[in-house]
């Protein structure tokens, strides 16, 4: 039975993960003759699971389902919205996350027997040797699975005032009834819907000249329009202090401004956890950005040490996380001949309202580029089903190399754009053209997806 404890002054394995969100999903059946140590500092599973993609979009569905109430009238239904019970959505949630995450770290230290586990923080002293909190641990193989973390204001947190991160803001007792958020990235934009479809007044306050700036320009516009009718959006603007306790806050802005607020959510982004493992003791070399750097097979500078996910890869999504950890399993057991990892098409999703979607290149990459090429907006509510939902904000926009018709980016704004935009990173990932897509298969009718067969067909090629 492997236990959390070590008694040894040092402890050799075969192989150290550190971190158990996707780093623990490798270590299967095909490890079971190795000596597998597990680190971890934090809660068992990782970002996703407990403060991330999982229980964030357990909170956006109740959002959506407040909105959808809301909206009823104009479908000619007459409803309200009575009651917002924070506790009990609170506790739906965690009552969900919570057991999986106990269940996850109850496998691995009662039920995996060639696995030990180790709480406590893991930093490197050498070439493949760690301490972790005291105990000193050396491996033929580690893989960095650290995670990262959100990153904060210098202004914020040198107030000494309080704030959350998404690390905290879902597990509060009571819903805020003023919250301000700093940030204009996915973070920012699902929890300013979260907290304003359940009765909070939000303000965003963003940095920049638009929120998902990273976004395609077209998405990007319209998604910063559509926030600026629902919340208070400040752009170009940043804190420059917060004073106050939970509950009575002032937050002072660069403009001379200032917002009273119950609760400050910072969401400005995240950092990997590389900076606080003593990488160069190891030989681990990084990007400027503090990400640990990779090759193609995710293999680090230093020999025998791998890193996958956000510690190391320029996507913080989960799904490009566990696609990495699949090619770390592999390549763990085929040195030989081993896998790449293939990051040509990664796609993402923004569940606010409404959603976002994108995968491929925005059209600012490919007029930098200097491609030919090809541009189709094509709106939601131009489609029968987008009449049957009455919707005005929706649109679709596919990229496409003229002469060739080659897909180059798709970037959607609208309802379930994350389930829409799937067939258009399926048809990039096998080389399927615009043309062919749009003509080579049926398409029901009168459902959502005729978006985009209709953008593809607009898209003019020739």
């Amino acid at each position: 039975m492997s236990h959390p404890i070590s008694l040894v002054p040092v402890a050799h394995h075969d192989l150290v993960v550190i971190g158990t969100g996707s780093g623990n999903t490798f270590v299967d059946e095909r490890f079971a003759d190795w000596d597998v140590a597990i680190v971890e500092h934090g809660v068992f599973g990782g970002t996703c699971l407990n403060v991330g993609c999982i229980p964030t979009k357990m909170y956006v569905y109740a959002a959506d389902v407040a909105d959808a109430v809301r909206g009823a009238a104009r479908y000619g239904i007459d409803a309200s919205l009575d009651k917002v019970r924070w506790g009990d959505i609170r506790d739906r949630v965690f009552g969900r996350i919570d057991p999986i995450s106990e269940g996850g770290r109850e496998y691995r230290v009662e039920r995996s027997p060639n696995v030990t586990v180790y709480f406590g923080h893991a930093t490197f002293t050498g070439h493949r040797t760690l301490d972790v909190d005291g105990r000193e641990l050396t491996a033929d193989h580690v893989v960095v699975a650290a995670g990262g973390r959100p990153m904060i204001p210098r202004a914020v947190a040198e107030s000494g005032a309080p704030y959350e991160t998404s690390d905290t803001i879902m597990r509060m007792d009571e819903r805020p009834e003023r919250l301000v958020i700093i940030g204009g990235g996915y973070i920012a934009a699902e929890f300013a819907h979260v907290f304003s479809a359940l009765g909070t007044e939000v303000t965003v306050v963003v940095r920049g000249s638009r929120l998902l700036r990273s976004h395609d320009e077209t998405i990007s516009a319209a998604y910063t329009d559509l926030a600026s009718q629902r919340f208070d959006v400040r752009l170009a603007t940043q804190v420059t202090d917060v004073a106050g306790t939970t509950g009575d806050l002032t937050v002072t802005l660069d403009d001379g401004s200032s917002l009273a607020a119950d609760a400050l959510l910072v969401a400005a982004g995240r950092i990997p956890n590389g900076d606080r493992m003593n990488l160069g003791a190891a030989g681990i070399a990084t990007h400027s950005d503090g990400r640990i750097e990779v090759d193609r097979f995710q293999r680090t500078s230093a020999e025998g040490v791998f890193a996958l996910g956000d510690v190391s890869s320029p996507w913080a999504l989960k799904h490009v996380a566990n696609r990495e950890a699949k090619v770390v399993g592999y390549n763990l057991i085929n040195p030989e001949a081993p896998i790449e990892t293939d990051h040509r098409f990664v796609p993402s999703a923004v569940f606010t309202e409404p959603q976002v979607a994108s995968v491929g290149k925005t059209e600012e990459m490919v007029r930098m580029m200097g491609l030919d090429y090809t541009v189709k907006v094509q709106r939601f509510g131009d489609v029968a089903f987008g009449w049957a939902m009455e919707d005005t904000t929706g649109l679709c926009k596919i990229i496409a190399e003229k002469g060739t018709g080659r897909l180059l980016g798709a970037h959607l704004m609208g309802p379930q754009a994350s389930t829409l935009i799937q067939p258009l990173i399926q048809a990039m990932s096998f080389g399927l053209g615009a043309r062919e897509m749009a003509t080579g298969q049926y398409w029901i009718h009168p459902a959502l997806p005729e978006v985009v067969e209709n953008a593809l067909l607009g898209l003019e090629i020739t």
